[in-house]
């Protein structure tokens, strides 16, 4: 098998089918990454991120992309894609929307082209494209957006809070989420399942198995991906 420049590719299983990853680097992104090399019916991982992730397995192919000028893709089956930022660490809304809203309709179409025909997104709650809030605003235009290339699967979740180890990952916390988490450990009985802080790995779970379980489109809100 020959490799590209930018690409690095190991040997993948025989059968079983191919799954494309955007964002295997972040809280979610991580955990999907996890569930799809050690599930036995993927024969591999085409994963695509700006950087090399540090790790290796015959099932893992990394593609380093410029995701404004997205390359053509190999065969893939099906997809998630779990890009996001902050505007506080993009720089700007224009940069935020750069990632949030065009990066992640650019894998989505790239993904069908290449053949696949369920995708996953990682969204998040409120999204809403009427919101006053630009944050909301634009995941709820991507989502929006996203039924209009007609996979026979799409599953959107929407997580609250996320919990995870950021910093394994050389990331910083967002704001307000370490109070947020701190506080919402003591109150938890209080708050609504939607509003709860969630794990990251049981978003993953969630996600995976929906889009495995659904025909058609679904929303996959944070209370019902709570372990």
């Amino acid at each position: 098998m020959t490799s590209s420049p930018g690409q690095t590719r190991a040997p993948v299983a025989a059968g079983g089918f191919s799954v494309l990853l955007a964002g295997g680097s972040g809280l979610v992104g991580r955990e999907l990454l996890r569930l799809l090399l050690a599930d036995p019916s993927v024969a591999a991982v085409h994963a695509l991120g700006r950087r090399e992730l540090p790790l290796r397995d015959a099932g893992l192919v990394q593609h380093r992309v410029d995701f404004a000028a997205l390359p053509a893709l190999p065969p893939v089956d099906e997809a998630f894609i779990a890009l996001g930022t902050t505007i506080k660490v993009a720089g700007s809304r224009a940069a935020f929307r750069t990632v949030d809203f065009d990066a992640v309709l650019a894998v989505a179409k790239a993904a069908r082209t290449a053949g696949a025909t369920r995708l996953g997104v990682v969204s998040a709650m409120g999204a809403d494209a009427r919101s006053r809030v630009f944050y909301n605003r634009v995941k709820g235009e991507m989502e929006q957006a996203l039924p209009a290339l007609d996979f026979d699967t799409l599953v959107i979740a929407r997580p609250s809070l996320l919990a995870g180890d950021r910093k394994a990952l050389g990331q910083p916390l967002r704001s307000g989420e370490e109070i947020g988490l701190k506080v919402s450990r003591w109150l938890t009985p209080l708050v609504p399942a939607n509003y709860r802080p969630i794990p990251a790995a049981a978003v993953a779970r969630a996600l995976v198995r929906a889009v495995r379980e659904t025909n058609g489109q679904r929303v996959l809100l944070s209370g019902e991906m709570q372990p």
